[in-house]
């Protein structure tokens, strides 16, 4: 069996864990896994830009405040605080690492998204999350204490108490090498969880395949708290076509002049909202469902084709090309959008440092609770808490390698009594019907009896994993399986705690909002820490 130890364990390869790794000391002994390629996750994908206060005409206060208001009141001031007030130094790091921002004259161009009261979204053209993405693995390639290891596929967290030992600790994972289809330890340190979201939950979704919530279902393995799991943010723009995978229409396409429209080409966002198509996501997505449902139709219709068409293909070249493909001209004609599965709000507490209950164990970017997004996502913030995050979690880290005792001995994963499974048809037929109710019961609109429903469905899928499943040879697909339905019931657990429509959360049988803010916290059986400051 293969035991590979370092200082420093990264889980994951987009924006949050590359720039955790580079903000490390080049003493340091770093390893970055990723499931696939590196430029496979959420981060390659997100193209409207990194939002930060970098004009005289804004302000911090400003930008906060828009933060507070997009989160429904439930945003953690400190949290926001934090990230707001480290956004310029965070953008500064990144153009010092080389990222090519897209400029206007002498300056940065920045363009303004739904819930923003200026133009504060940095970007580089319509690809903005490539751009960073292809900038961190290009930096990270060169740096000789830096380890990046591709197809390889965490399973489970390694603790202290997992190995019957006294003060508990994370000491490393147990990772499927995909390229040999064997189970290797990796012991280390510091283990950060930077795997992205779980909106592969749902049917529909912009995110790629790996968005499977991994991160946050190891971390309730191993004795974590989570929170505001219920908050599942739809962005309300995605490519509707039968050959379109996943593919989005960045919100800088409305915040640039873009309008809805119904299959008749009626206008109706101002119907709903003042602020009309630059309202919130949560706003604009429900909306959207809201006429699809009443119309019964497929789709609806986002149109920028009155601008010039040399103003679209220079802003927004990626998804022009991308439109023309599928034969969709958005210079002369609207395009076809319905809601889909996008942000997870919610995910593993922690610290303005990234640490989460367990002793060496941290979480950054979407698999994270900082508190920083409440009850629904700020546009383009996510990034910049990947920056931010990655960041502050690095200087933590930092401090703490002058003094680190030996790991422990750790045992080899188990494979004599495993069996090569034939029944990849049942793990895809489990994966689809744990999609298909997850999108109709705990969607954009949820009642208590849909939420029951899922809530049951999910309990006989964790069954058949545990009963089924349990002799065969660890995969991909079946780790992803298991996460996901640990997940959704994470979801669901925490959709049916909250009385009340909030943000994201939206239900039928609880319209208004409680007359209390609080967050939804969840904390496993095995939970053993007093202390909720964190």
């Amino acid at each position: 069996m293969s035991v590979q130890e370092y200082d420093v364990l990264i889980i994951g390869s987009g924006a949050a864990g590359l720039t955790l790794a580079l903000n490390l000391p080049s003493h340091a002994r770093i390893c970055v896994l990723s499931k696939s390629e590196l430029e496979n996750g959420s981060t390659w994908f997100a193209q409207g830009g990194v939002a930060a206060v970098l004009d005289d005409n804004d302000s911090i206060d400003a930008h906060i405040k828009d933060t507070l208001v997009a989160g429904a009141e439930l945003s953690r001031p400190d949290s926001v605080n934090h990230t707001i007030s480290g956004s310029k130094a965070g953008i500064d790091w990144l153009v010092e690492q080389g990222v090519p921002f897209t400029q206007e004259s002498e300056s940065y161009h920045l363009t303004k998204e739904g819930g923003h009261s200026h133009r504060r979204i940095i970007h580089a053209d319509d690809a903005t999350g490539r751009a960073i993405e292809e900038t961190l693995i290009e930096r990270t390639s060169k740096k000789e204490n830096i380890d990046l290891r591709e197809h390889h596929i965490a399973i489970d967290l390694i603790t202290r108490r997992k190995l019957h030992l006294p003060s508990n600790a994370c000491v490393g994972a147990y990772v499927l090498n995909a390229s040999t289809g064997h189970v290797e330890v990796f012991k280390a340190h510091n283990v950060i969880l930077a795997t992205g979201g779980a909106s592969k939950a749902y049917l529909y979704t912009s995110n790629p395949d790996g968005a499977t919530g991994d991160g946050i279902a190891m971390a309730w393995r191993a004795g974590c708290r989570v929170a505001n799991l219920e908050f599942n943010q739809f962005h309300p723009t995605c490519l509707f076509h039968p050959q379109a995978k996943s593919f989005l229409i960045s919100e800088a396409v409305r915040g640039e002049g873009g309008i809805l429209k119904l299959p008749d080409g009626t206008r109706f966002m101002p119907n709903f909202d003042s602020r009309a198509e630059l309202a919130p996501r949560d706003i604009v997505a429900r909306t959207i469902d809201h006429e699809m449902k009443r119309l019964g139709c497929e789709c609806v219709y986002l149109d920028i084709s009155h601008r010039p068409a040399d103003f679209i293909r220079s802003h927004f070249p990626t998804i022009y090309e991308r439109c023309l493909s599928y034969g969709i001209d958005i210079t002369r004609e609207p395009i076809p959008v319905v809601p889909a599965a996008h942000y997870t709000c919610g995910g593993v507490m922690t610290n303005l440092a990234g640490q989460t209950d367990l002793k060496g164990l941290y979480a950054i970017g979407e698999t994270s609770f900082t508190g920083l997004h409440g009850a629904n996502r700020l546009a383009s913030n996510s990034l910049l808490e990947c920056i931010v995050y990655g960041r502050s979690a690095a200087e933590a880290i930092s401090a703490s390698l002058g003094s680190l005792e030996p790991l422990p001995e750790v045992p080899s994963w188990d494979e004599s009594q495993v069996t090569d499974s034939d029944e990849d048809v049942i793990i895809a037929h489990n994966w689809e019907e744990l999609r298909r109710f997850m999108w109709d019961y705990v969607g954009i609109v949820r009642t208590n009896k849909r939420l029951q429903r899922a809530q049951h469905r999910i309990t006989l899928l964790q069954q058949e994993i545990t009963e089924y499943y349990s002799n065969y040879k660890v995969s991909r697909d079946l780790i992803e399986l298991r996460n996901l339905t640990t997940v959704a019931e994470l979801i669901v657990r925490s959709a049916m705690l909250r009385k009340e429509s909030r943000g994201l959360h939206y239900t039928l049988d609880y319209p208004e909002l409680a007359p209390e803010r609080q967050d939804t916290i969840l904390a496993p059986i095995n939970y053993p820490w007093p202390d909720a400051s964190r």
